[in-house]
């Protein structure tokens, strides 16, 4: 089953160990999940690691296990929410003397309530526009000028559903991961002019805590976090512009041809 959405995760660890020598890759949501499969995966590397999560004490664990297998990693507690986090955690980044070559958007909030338990939680979409849109571009709007200095490279770790017809309930979640989606996407060819890749990542569901809370997921087929590292490597050895299951083009399709009887079905579901 796993096979259904990636089939090709096979990545080359020596072109990897090549492309990554002496390089700083900057990593969010490194605490948990993706983040921290990816960090480990990365410590076999010599690349030095910029670890960027809200829970410090976790950090520190996944540094911990970064050293024990070889590898170099420091960790940058911060709330990606927080506008005055961020701009600390630039002032540090911005100060180091070896730049940062590849940054990896991966943090994110998800939110699963119905519009009608919401009306005075206006708190949920300000909480995850905030760490799913405004905290990436605050980010990289700084780190763009290292990254064009040193070639580097952006890779944004989305979702299919940002290329799908919306689903109920998921308001918060899907506004704002379209809404970096499209801002990075609409950067991308500037980006690329100026010589650093950009990568967008359309993942399926995956196995991690953010998708516990809700029932449905439970027992349907999902991503392992580890299978989501390799293909971030991948997308590090190939700076591919983009990575997506082979079904996404047909859901497309059907967003588009069958987006009224969708809606229909979704309204007496609702």
């Amino acid at each position: 089953m796993k096979l259904l959405f990636f089939p090709f995760l096979w990545f080359s660890r020596a072109k990897l160990q090549k492309r990554l020598a002496g390089k700083t890759v900057l990593i969010t949501g490194a605490s948990f999940g993706i983040g921290e499969c990816l960090a480990e995966r990365l410590a076999e590397t010599s690349a030095h690691l910029l670890l960027v999560a809200r829970t410090a004490e976790k950090l520190q664990d996944v540094k911990r296990r970064v050293e024990a297998r070889g590898g170099r990693a420091d960790v940058f507690p911060c709330d990606l929410t927080k506008a005055e986090e961020v701009q600390a955690l630039l002032q540090q980044l911005l100060q180091r003397p070896d730049g940062i070559d590849i940054v990896v958007n991966n943090a994110g909030k998800s939110i699963r309530r119905s519009i009608f338990l919401s009306l005075d939680r206006f708190h949920d979409f300000t909480r995850t526009m905030n760490l799913n849109y405004f905290g990436p571009v605050q980010l990289l709007l700084a780190l763009i000028p290292t990254l064009v200095a040193r070639r580097g490279h952006a890779i944004n770790v989305s979702a299919v559903n940002v290329l799908l017809a919306p689903a109920p309930q998921w308001a918060a979640y899907q506004a704002s991961k379209t809404a970096f989606d499209q801002w990075f996407r609409s950067v991308g060819p500037e980006l690329n002019a100026r010589g650093v890749g950009t990568t967008s990542i359309y993942l399926p569901l995956v196995r991690t805590r953010m998708i516990e809370p809700t029932k449905e997921y439970r027992n349907m087929p999902a991503m392992q976090p580890e299978q989501v590292a390799q293909l971030i490597c991948r997308a590090i050895n190939s700076r591919r512009r983009t990575y997506a299951p082979w079904w996404l083009m047909m859901g497309q399709l059907a967003s588009v041809l069958l987006r009224w009887p969708w809606e229909a079905i979704m309204s007496k579901r609702c």
